[in-house]
C-alpha cells in the first residue's frame, strides 16, 4: 500500500498536504466549522450542567474568524476567508478547546495535518507583564502566549482508552520562554475519575495533565515564527502521525523539522471504558499562562489513514 493518497490533478487545496491513502475528513473552514465543537465535561442524567467538572465548564466554543485586527483590519487566512479560531479568556491557565469526533473502521496509521497560527491578543493602551521588552524587533506579546496542544482520545479493543498528546509550550506558568515540544506521562483525568474520588481540579487547571511534573520535554527548543507584533499572521505546517494498531506515536513534523516519536509513551487508563467502541477523537487546545487572551487559528485540517 502506498504511503500517500492520490491527489486529483491540479487540486491546490490538497496540494499543500501529504495525506495517507484514505482521507477521512478535509475541513476547510471558509465554509463551516465541519464538526469541530467545544469540549464540555460530562453531566448527570438529569441534564444538570452544574455537575460539569469545574475545570471543564468554560472551555469556550471554536468560532469562524476572518483574522481581523485593530491595526490592519481583515487579515484573512492561508487559503480562504475564515479560519477556525480558539480563544481563551484573559485568565491565567484558561483553556479553549475544539474537538472532532469520529470512529475507526480499522486499525493502523492515522495522520492529522493542519496549517495554524498562534497569537496573544493585541492589547492597546495597557501594559501587561512580559519577560520580553520591545526593541523594534521583539515584542512583549512574544512571551504572553502560553501553549497549544493537539491530541487524540481513542478507545477500542475491549475498552482500552488512551490519549496521544503533543504540546508546544511557548512559555511556562511564570511567563518564561521555553519553546519546547512536550508530552504527558499520565492519562488525562476524566469525569469518571472525579466521580470515583480520584481528583478534584479547580477552574483553569490543566485538564490534559494537571501536575507540571507529569510532563516531559520531547525536543530541544524550537523557535516558531512570531513575526514581531501580535497582529502579523504567519501560517505553520504541522503533520502528526500515530498508529492505532500498536497504540503508539510515530512521527511529527513542524515546518522543516521532523521528529521521531516512536519512543514517546502513550499512557493507557488502568480501567476499561464502555460505550466508546472504536472512538477516534481529535482535539486542538490553546492555554494562556497570563491574564491575556491567547488565540489559535486553524486554516484547515486534514485527517487521513492507511486502512
Amino acid at each position: 500500500m502506498s504511503t500517500t493518497a492520490i491527489r486529483p490533478p491540479g487540486d491546490p487545496a490538497l496540494a499543500k498536504f501529504n495525506p495517507l491513502d484514505r482521507i477521512l475528513c478535509f475541513d476547510r473552514f471558509s465554509s463551516t466549522t465541519h464538526g469541530w465543537t467545544e469540549l464540555i465535561g460530562n453531566y448527570d442524567g438529569r441534564g444538570d450542567l452544574d455537575t460539569v467538572d469545574d475545570h471543564m465548564r468554560d472551555f469556550r466554543p471554536p468560532q469562524l474568524s476572518s483574522c481581523s485586527f485593530f491595526d490592519v483590519g481583515t487579515h484573512g487566512t492561508l487559503s480562504g476567508d475564515y479560519a477556525l479560531k480558539l480563544a481563551t479568556r484573559p485568565h491565567k491557565g484558561h483553556t479553549a478547546t475544539g474537538i472532532r469526533r469520529l470512529t475507526m473502521a480499522g486499525r493502523g496509521r492515522v495522520r492529522i495535518e493542519t496549517y495554524f497560527a498562534f497569537k496573544a491578543e493585541a492589547v492597546v493602551g495597557a501594559e501587561l507583564p512580559s519577560t520580553v521588552d520591545w526593541d523594534g524587533n521583539r515584542h512583549p506579546a512574544e512571551s504572553q502566549f502560553g501553549a497549544f496542544t493537539v491530541a487524540t482520545d481513542i478507545c477500542a479493543d475491549n475498552g482500552i482508552r488512551y490519549h496521544n498528546v503533543l504540546r508546544y509550550q511557548n512559555t511556562n506558568l511564570d511567563g518564561e520562554l521555553t519553546r519546547q515540544w512536550m508530552y504527558p506521562v499520565v492519562p488525562e483525568p476524566t469525569p469518571r475519575d472525579h466521580q470515583e474520588g480520584r481528583f478534584a481540579l479547580p477552574y483553569a487547571a490543566d485538564f490534559t495533565a494537571p501536575d507540571p511534573d507529569d510532563w516531559r520535554y520531547l525536543t530541544d527548543p524550537q523557535e516558531l515564527c512570531v513575526n514581531e507584533v501580535p497582529t502579523k499572521i504567519n501560517w505553520h505546517y504541522l503533520r502528526w502521525e500515530i498508529d492505532t494498531a500498536t497504540r503508539s506515536n510515530v512521527e511529527f513534523q513542524l515546518n522543516d523539522r521532523v521528529v521521531d516519536m516512536r519512543d514517546v509513551p502513550v499512557p493507557v487508563y488502568p480501567d476499561r471504558y464502555s460505550t466508546l467502541d472504536n472512538l477516534l477523537n481529535f482535539y486542538f487546545s490553546v492555554r494562556t499562562h497570563a491574564a491575556i487572551r491567547n488565540f489559535l487559528f486553524l486554516d484547515s485540517v486534514l485527517i487521513s489513514v492507511d486502512w
